[in-house]
Parts: C-alpha cells; sequence; structure tokens
C-alpha cells in the first residue's frame, strides 16, 4: 500500500507545481509561496517582514486562496515567538483573533467578514423585549471586517480578564441597563397604543342607525384660502 501512495503523492505534488508560475520548496519538500498562471497568490505562504523605520519585524504564515487570505494566519517575530493568530474569510478578519506578548495573551478580537462581492448582508438582529426572538434585518456594506462579538483584554502573565467590550457591526453595544430602559420604553409604548385602542368602544346599533338617518355634510372644496 505504501508503495502504491508514494507515486500518487509525488504526482500531486508535481501537479500543483505545474500550476505555479512562481513558487519556493520547504525542507520537507512542501510547495510554498506559490504564484499561479494569473499572477494570484495561492497555497501556504510564508512571509518575512524585515524591521523597517523602528518598527520590529515579523514573519507570517497561513494560506492564499485567489490572492487573499483564508483560514488561520499566525505571526510571529522574528525570533519565532507567536504575535498574533488571526482568522480570514475573503481576505477579511472573520471570528475570534488572539494577540500575544512575551508574557502570554494580551487580547482577544471578535469580527464578522463581509464578502466583497455582496453589496448588502443579513444580519439576526435581538428583540430588546424579547431575547429568544432574532429578526432578519438586511444592512449594506463596503466589503470590510465588522467589529462583531466579544473583544477581552487581559494582563498579560496572569490570565486575568481586565476589561471586556461587546461590538455589534462595528457599534460598540450599550449596556445592560441602557437595553433594559429602552425595553421598559418600548414596552410604554406598547401599552400605551393597547390602551388607546381599548377606550375606542363600537359604536351601538342606535348610534349606527342614526348616523344613517342624519349623515354627516362636508362642505365643497372651491381651492379658496380662508383668511
Amino acid at each position: 500500500m505504501r508503495f502504491l501512495l508514494l507515486p500518487l503523492l509525488i504526482f500531486l505534488g508535481l501537479s500543483l507545481k505545474s500550476q505555479c508560475k512562481i513558487y519556493k520548496l520547504a525542507s520537507n519538500g512542501d510547495t510554498l509561496n506559490c504564484i499561479d498562471l494569473k499572477d494570484l497568490k495561492q497555497g501556504k505562504w510564508i512571509q518575512t517582514y524585515p524591521k523597517l523605520r523602528g518598527e520590529p519585524g515579523y514573519e507570517e504564515e497561513g494560506i492564499y486562496k485567489n490572492n487573499k487570505k483564508e483560514g488561520m494566519w499566525r505571526r510571529y517575530n522574528l525570533m519565532g515567538d507567536l504575535l498574533a493568530q488571526e482568522n480570514y474569510k475573503w481576505g477579511n478578519k472573520s471570528g475570534r483573533c488572539f494577540y500575544f506578548t512575551l508574557m502570554g495573551l494580551e487580547h482577544e478580537e471578535s469580527w464578522r467578514a463581509v464578502n466583497p462581492n455582496q453589496a448588502y448582508d443579513t444580519i439576526e438582529v435581538q428583540d430588546l423585549i424579547n431575547p429568544n426572538k432574532y429578526e432578519k434585518v438586511i444592512i449594506k456594506t463596503d466589503g470590510n471586517s465588522l467589529k462583531h462579538g466579544i473583544w477581552k483584554y487581559y494582563i498579560p502573565g496572569t490570565g486575568k480578564l481586565m476589561e471586556t467590550q461587546e461590538y455589534f457591526m462595528n457599534r460598540l453595544k450599550t449596556t445592560e441597563e441602557d437595553l433594559a430602559v429602552i425595553g421598559d420604553t418600548l414596552q410604554e409604548k406598547q401599552s400605551s397604543k393597547k390602551d388607546s385602542i381599548a377606550t375606542v368602544k363600537p359604536k351601538t346599533k342606535e348610534t349606527i342607525e342614526f348616523d344613517k338617518k342624519n349623515p354627516k355634510k362636508t362642505k365643497p372644496k372651491t381651492g379658496r384660502t380662508i383668511q
């Protein structure tokens, strides 16, 4: 079985390389940094950025799909220490991303990737009164990533949570107290509407008969303005 798999792996490797106009070979024989015949980045990439204008250099690795980052990407300093783990979709940040210092996890972010090929996106919005009820809303997008979800900040070296923020489609959500006030206001408005409807009594049979015999006359419109 081993002898049958070896030619297959060699064939697949040669097939991938034939699709690349430019590529590199890793020490284990993997194809890296492929640029296809359409000049698009494809497959696994390792990119190194040297120090520049006082900014420290770094190295990153991940997958490109049609010139856009896809899936998990990792970033390291030039000494090999992990600096970040970021998730991508359509070339935009998507889902949870983690950032580190030499002492450990510093903070984590939550993003919602937006398809750059679509001008609108559909999201589910939670009802302020009934938290178990959601409504689908269509919004216009600009094709970028949106801050969406829980962001957490830690004290490096201790793992202790220092601060938490929650974003909804790039906007910092209000506090629970604010939401409660909004919910109470909406409930009051709905109650007042119900009360006003309840105060309108239906007409009796006698009233209906009287209105038929004595219809209200309306003055004809002359087009003149009363001064």
